[in-house]
């Protein structure tokens, strides 16, 4: 029994971890604001993105779009 509970808290280690780590960012991709949890400079070789500000949730980066773009999916420049 104690070796299941010790298998058990070592396979939910991994799992905290990207949990806490997790963030989202706001870029213009294509010349459309889009949010991705994706890196900037994993967005910038895929996509050819660049990111305004990273947030630690998907809800704060949806209002910081929506406030300062208008939303996702609304036209932006990395100009």
């Amino acid at each position: 029994m104690r070796r299941w509970i010790l298998a058990a808290a070592l396979a939910a280690v991994p799992f905290a971890a990207h949990a806490q780590t997790e963030s989202y960012g706001v870029f213009c991709a294509n010349g459309r604001i889009a949010i991705d949890s994706r890196s900037e400079e994993q967005m910038r070789s895929n996509r050819g993105a660049c990111q305004f500000r990273r947030f630690p949730n998907r809800s704060d980066a949806e209002g910081f779009a929506r406030r300062n773009f208008g939303g996702v999916d609304k036209p932006c420049s990395c100009r």
